[in-house]
């Protein structure tokens, strides 16, 4: 079991509750690909999905995890909740932990929401992405299928591309991979790429072609266009001509490089169709991925006593 309450960012986990994590997962992709997919272990559990921000992929995937673990599982509805009349935050959460919550789920457009309410919680508090900080789950699943399809990632050059600044899962890849010793670089304009990424040892390229030479996994981006405002590039067909994915520029990589998206995808955007759809995409396995990944993440945190 992890040694701890709640998973809210991958800065904090140590290598080795990563691996815990990963290896859990592979433990129960195998149990999802039975015909049966329902196993009893955290029977009598209740997890709330607490979102305040729209998601189809994480919120699904947290709902279809919690049920195959035979957990009961509560979809918080913000519009009809008490937050409209003012209610906190805090005093919402305090409230459905008082009926009975083992696991909160939360999504919030505000950095640092999961960590206010671990403190003032009893139950698990699983980040399910917080303003531009971190998306655990998702560097984890995206772990969990680059070391399905190669092996491992120790050594494994790791091109992230497009709107770093603003990207909550591209934080949480970085420290992830870093940690697992993979060769990180980033890809994009300069105005989408902290200039403190330099200093952590990461490689920055600003020209596509450049960056993407010899590159074992791409992972793309969305651009988040909900987050950035204006001015960070010239227009969306700018943005695409110079750092938009196509199949010339996949053809720079590795024979065998794959292909990584988050989802939701712009297509035709930073991503083409083709590439999307074709054999060197693993965007539908990341999916399928994420069932077993956050499995094992309420797994693990389920067996810590309070």
């Amino acid at each position: 079991m992890l040694n701890r309450k709640d998973l809210l960012g991958i800065k904090e986990l140590e290598v080795e509750e990563i691996n815990l994590i990963l290896d859990t997962a592979a433990g129960f992709k195998d149990v999802l690909g039975r015909d049966i997919k329902k196993v009893p272990t955290l029977r009598g559990k209740t997890a709330i999905n607490l979102f305040f921000e729209p998601s189809t992929r994480t919120r699904t995937s947290f709902e279809l995890a919690a049920k195959r673990l035979s957990t009961d599982v509560i979809n918080f509805s913000v519009p009809t909740s008490s937050v409209v009349k003012g209610e906190s935050l805090i005093d919402t959460a305090l409230t459905v932990q008082a009926l009975g919550a083992d696991f909160i789920i939360i999504r919030h457009s505000s950095s640092g929401v999961p960590h206010l309410l671990a403190k003032n919680l009893r139950a698990s508090v699983i980040n399910a992405g917080d303003g531009t900080n971190e998306h655990p789950t998702q560097a984890l699943l995206d772990a969990f299928t680059i070391r399905e399809k190669k092996g491992e990632i120790e050594g494994l050059k790791i091109a992230i591309i497009g709107d770093i600044a603003h990207s909550r899962v591209a934080k949480s890849n970085i420290y992830c991979l870093k940690k697992l010793n993979a060769k990180v670089r980033l890809i994009g304009p300069p105005t989408l790429i902290p200039k403190e990424t330099k200093e952590i040892g990461i490689e920055v390229f600003h020209n596509i072609e450049h960056g993407l030479k010899d590159v074992d996994v791409l992972m793309m981006l969305r651009i988040q266009m909900e987050r950035q405002g204006k001015g960070f590039f010239p227009s969306v067909e700018e943005y695409s001509k110079n750092w938009g994915l196509t199949s010339e520029r996949l053809s720079l990589a590795k024979t065998d490089a794959v292909v990584m998206h988050p989802g939701p995808m712009n297509r035709g955007v930073e991503i083409t169709s083709e590439i999307a759809d074709g054999p060197n995409s693993l965007i539908l396995d990341q999916v399928t991925n994420g069932l077993a990944v956050r499995m094992a993440v309420m797994y693990l945190l389920g067996g810590v006593k309070r």
